[in-house]
This record gives structure tokens, C-alpha cells and sequence, in this order.
């Protein structure tokens, strides 16, 4: 009976020694993923690099939470679990965290969220709310594409691809801004025509279509194209890599490292951003209640130049181009600009729409 009594004291010991280290063991900064890890080359990557380059400076705990499946209940799930862990800030990489944000802000009033990519609204999009403890982000995308299209064209492309996802305001702003950019980098080099092939495929996944699309276009003549989707660019990479002498250029990260045939990538700070807006709220200045829009001002798009394969596009051309743009001496159509590429009055470049 002595010997009884005495395992179930161990035991009780050992279980009140494991409630105090699980309660102890909290983490002050999280990031829940979109579906996918943290070693997407994606959002994910780019976001959680910024919260573990602010944590390990300042000594900060931290730790990623993965959902089960895509969709609110179970981003709302691990949003739960990171709160229970002790965060005090939230990142959120995504435009599928708005719905979860919108409904997580109410709940969690003492927490900090930063929703990269999107701004809170309800799930039948009937009001969009954002609380003083969230810090949305949003991105200049038509500066990136301005960005892509300048350097293709610099680097003596005369025959260019855009193929988006779904035209949703962010795809509109890269394609927009990449035939801008096109067309600016064309009168500076004295381009007699630029042609841009121009689709929309209504997704972010990659598919046969995709694939065949961009092959017929390489198959006719583009030399390069921005695949702005997704994995839209994974079909438009495959049907590079089968063809021979072509290239593609990636988007929101730098993808070389996906494919060869990749030679840039118009890119969104999302590193720096993360960093950034964990950085204002340990000084006191959290950004939130308001959108914030990175821009070239403060690191918010960029051209990957350490992994640049465009020949005849320098970084003395870069750094020129990103300190006009960082002025704001540069006009770069946006979104609301003109209901479709074609429209936006170019003289040099020559958009033909693929429906």
C-alpha cells in the first residue's frame, strides 16, 4: 500500500512539474501558416524569415503554427492555439487569412495581428472592419511589374508573355505595371515594337492549359514571360523548360531556385515588412486601424539582383530605376487605371489579350 502511495505521489509530482514547464513554455511572436511551411519559398518563407530575424535579435520567443486544412475554421484553430501559447503578435501571411482576422481581432482585442496581403472583411464580404490590433499590408504590385518589364526589355526582349491567375486587384497591378514597364524601357532603348501576350487563366493552380498556352507562345516567338499566379508560373516554367532558349519571370519571391529558366522575379518585401511592423511595435508605434501600402520607399517590391540572369540589365540600371521609383518620379498605372491592359495607351508595346 506504502509503495502505491508513493507511485501515485511521483506521478502526481511528475504531471505538476510538466503543467508548469507547459505553461512556462510560451512564445511571444507567432506566424500561422497559409497551407503550406515555412520553407515555401513563398509568403510563408518570406514572412517567418522576418519574424525569426527580429526574434533572434531581441531575444524574443517564437514559434510557427501550421493549420490542419484551408479554411477559416482551422485558421481560426491555430490562431487559437498561438494565443494559448502566449503570443502577443500574430503574422498572418495571405489574403485567406481575411476572414479569420476579421473574426479573430474581435476575439482576441489584447492580441496583435499583422495580415499580410489583405485587409479584414466578413465572409460574404458585406464589411470590411479592420480593428486597431491589426496591421494590414498591401503591396505597390505595379511597381514590381514595372520593375520585371523594364529589365526584360532592357535586356533586349521585344517579345513578352504575361500570364496571371485570377484577375483579382493584385495580378491587374503586376500586369499592368509590367507593360508599363516595358514600354518606358522601350523608348529608352529605342525599341521599334514590344509585344506583350497577355491571359488571364482564372487560377492560382497550375494546369495542362496553362502549360500548353505559354508553350504555344514560346513556340510562336516570346522570349520571356511573367508567370503571375501562383503555380500558374509552375506551368509556365515546365513549358520553358521544354522548349529551348526561353525564360521566365517569377513573382512575389525571388524562384530562381525553382528553374532554371527563371531570371528574375518581381518581388514583395515580405521579409522586410514583417520585420518592419514587429520592429513599430516594440517602439510603441503599432500600425494599427490603417492599411499600410509598401512601396519602393520602404523595401516593399524589389528585383532579386544577387541572382539576375538578364543580361544588359546592370545594378547601376537597377539602382537608377529603384531610386526614381523610390521618389515617386515614375507614373505606373495601377488596378483602376483602365479595364484592360490594351487600354492603358501604350505607343510602343502592342498588348493582345488572350481570353
Amino acid at each position: 500500500m506504502k509503495k502505491l502511495l508513493s507511485i501515485i505521489l511521483a506521478l502526481a509530482l511528475v504531471l505538476s512539474l510538466s503543467s508548469f514547464a507547459l505553461a512556462d513554455d510560451t512564445f511571444e511572436l507567432a506566424l500561422v501558416t497559409d497551407i503550406g511551411t515555412i520553407d515555401d519559398k513563398s509568403f510563408n518563407q518570406g514572412a517567418w524569415e522576418g519574424l525569426v530575424q527580429y526574434a533572434e535579435e531581441n531575444d524574443i520567443s517564437h514559434k510557427y503554427y501550421q493549420p490542419s486544412e484551408k479554411t477559416t475554421e482551422a485558421y481560426l484553430d491555430a490562431i487559437a492555439l498561438a494565443v494559448s501559447g502566449g503570443a502577443k503578435i500574430v503574422v498572418t501571411p495571405g489574403f485567406l487569412f481575411e476572414e479569420p482576422i476579421f473574426i479573430a481581432q474581435d476575439a482576441y482585442p489584447d492580441v496583435n495581428f499583422i495580415l499580410i496581403d489583405g485587409e479584414p472583411h466578413s465572409g460574404d464580404y458585406s464589411e470590411y472592419r479592420t480593428n486597431e490590433n491589426v496591421a494590414p499590408i498591401l503591396y505597390a504590385e505595379q511597381q514590381a511589374g514595372y520593375l520585371a518589364g523594364y529589365a526584360a526589355v532592357k535586356a533586349g526582349c521585344t517579345k513578352l508573355g504575361f500570364m496571371g491567375g485570377m484577375a483579382v486587384p493584385a495580378v491587374i497591378r503586376y500586369g499592368y505595371g509590367f507593360v508599363q514597364g516595358a514600354e518606358d524601357a522601350a523608348k529608352e532603348t529605342g525599341a521599334a515594337e514590344v509585344t506583350v501576350n497577355y491571359h488571364y487563366t482564372g487560377g492560382f493552380d497550375a494546369t495542362p492549359e496553362a502549360q500548353a498556352l505559354a508553350a504555344s507562345w514560346y513556340n510562336d516567338g516570346v522570349e520571356i514571360i511573367f508567370g503571375c499566379g501562383g503555380a500558374v508560373g509552375n506551368s509556365v516554367m515546365a513549358a520553358a523548360e521544354a522548349a529551348e532558349g526561353k525564360y521566365v519571370i517569377g513573382v512575389d519571391v525571388d524562384q530562381s531556385i525553382e528553374s532554371e529558366t527563371v531570371v528574375t522575379s518581381a518581388m514583395k518585401g515580405l521579409k522586410a515588412s514583417v520585420y518592419q511592423t514587429i520592429a513599430a511595435y516594440y517602439e510603441g508605434n503599432f500600425p494599427g486601424g490603417v492599411t499600410t501600402v509598401k512601396d519602393a520607399s520602404n523595401e516593399g517590391v524589389a528585383l532579386p539582383m544577387d541572382s539576375n540572369k538578364l543580361e544588359g540589365f546592370t545594378q547601376e540600371d537597377y539602382d537608377a530605376l529603384y531610386a526614381k521609383l523610390a521618389a515617386g518620379e515614375v507614373v505606373i498605372p495601377d488596378n483602376t487605371t483602365a479595364d484592360s491592359a490594351d487600354a492603358l495607351g501604350t505607343e510602343i508595346v502592342k498588348v493582345a489579350i488572350y481570353e
